[in-house]
């Protein structure tokens, strides 16, 4: 026979209770909120760059020669650059990731990709979302293998670990349309916040603790109630999300800081969500790059030194890694309009304190090419199997489709 706190405790873990909001009595909501444990688990936080990121002009290879020969108009001049060495610099508008590299809070894997690579943006996203190399044939959009669909390698390897006790959904994806493929699984709850952003940032300092009277607050609190216990989620613990401050730190106006800083509000308000997911678009930079790419890399650029500032200065940093990928990157030859087609290999950036800064991998070689693409020099799946394995705890086999060698991207 259990004991009332073990029955909620594994309520809590099951989410059966969620039904019963909110006319669960006040007694209840104490006992549940003394059930919950600590939440210090690791959490990562990805951001997809759609449309195909140029790698090549972000972790700019200045000192290939390859690089003028192919960049005639693209070409970023080495003094602008931020330098990372005597070969490679970042572009000049990523001053806020030059930071986090200088301060050891940044790791950039070169020549990230996978064999016999896809310039489809469906597809190649779908490959990168589940870790399927060999996808099954295509119908109406929809991935299908022998009927059933095709997973994500979130939701798989959070299918193997245990829910967040709370509640909270295992995995958020923040950001427009239905969450990602990433969190396609058997098993794993997950949520989506319709630019919850737009609320955030015009969230006054004293908002009513009744979300329903805060229009401000609509979709923040509107996500607070539906992913957790309505018996845990009592108007203190919303107020602990909403009111969440910033710590000093200054978020740029734009969309992805806005998103950054709702997932910054959800992580120091205590939920206890494993996986935040967002996405930045678009990188489909086929003509008059220069100043596109500029202002997308800035957005980016600013929007991830304030997050990780934010929670640094919340004594949250070690617990939180962000992950920005891309499909693909770009081709090395510029085109006739002043932009870049779809490539295959490209970078991988990993903020946090407990990354291994600086350069990893192999960068490949712009005058050894092959059919005018870079050589990838490191499977993507070893980095997400150092990502499951070394960060979030997680067995990697099932949601990987196989055993890959991670790469050391961690400190001990």
């Amino acid at each position: 026979m259990l004991s009332r706190r073990a029955f909620l405790r594994t309520s809590l873990q099951t989410s059966t209770l969620v039904a019963l909001a909110p006319t669960v009595p006040t007694f209840l909501t104490r006992t549940i909120q003394a059930a919950q444990p600590e939440r210090d688990g690791r959490i990562l936080v990805v951001i997809q760059l759609d449309g195909g990121n140029d790698g090549i002009n972000t972790v700019v290879p200045f000192g290939d020669e390859g690089y003028a020969k192919h960049r005639k108009v693209l070409r970023l001049p080495s003094e602008r650059l931020f330098k990372i060495n005597n070969e490679v610099g970042l572009h000049p508008e990523m001053g806020g990731t030059a930071k986090l590299l200088e301060s050891g809070r940044l790791a950039i894997v070169q020549g990230v990709g996978y064999p016999n690579p896809s310039r489809s943006h469906f597809r190649s996203m779908t490959i990168w979302q589940s870790a399927k190399v060999d996808l099954p044939r295509f119908k109406e959009d929809i991935v299908v293998e022998e009927d059933k669909a095709v997973y994500g390698w979130i939701g798989q390897a959070l299918d193997e670990g245990r829910r967040p006790a709370d509640g909270s959904p295992s995995a958020v994806f923040v950001g427009d349309g239905t969450p990602p493929l990433a969190f396609r699984s058997h098993r794993c709850t997950t949520s989506t916040m319709t630019r919850p952003e737009d609320s955030v940032l015009t969230l006054p300092e004293e908002a009513p603790l009744d979300s329903s009277q805060s229009k401000s607050g609509t979709d923040l609190a509107a996500f607070v109630r539906r992913s957790t216990l309505d018996a845990y989620v009592t108007s203190a613990r919303m107020s602990d999300v909403l009111h969440v401050k910033d710590a000093g730190v200054t978020y740029p106006a734009t969309g992805l800081a806005g998103r950054l800083r709702v997932v910054a509000r959800l992580i120091k308000g205590g939920v206890a969500t494993r996986v935040f997911y967002t996405a930045q678009g678009s990188y489909d930079t086929h003509h008059v790059q220069l100043t596109i790419h500029a202002d997308l890399l800035a957005e980016l650029s600013g929007a991830l030194k304030a997050f990780v500032d934010d929670l640094a200065a919340a004594k949250l940093a070690d617990r939180v890694m962000v992950l920005c990928f891309s499909e693909f990157g770009r081709r090395v030859q510029e085109n006739g309009s002043h932009g870049t087609d779809h490539g295959t290999a490209g970078p991988i950036f990993l903020a946090g304190t407990k990354v291994k800064a600086g350069l990893l991998g192999e960068a490949p070689k712009l005058l050894d090419l092959q059919d005018g693409d870079l050589r990838m020099t490191t499977d993507f799946r070893r980095v997400y199997a150092s990502v499951l394995r070394d960060w979030l705890g997680l067995p990697s086999r099932s949601a990987l489709g196989g055993d890959f060698e991670p790469i050391s991207l961690f400190q001990v």
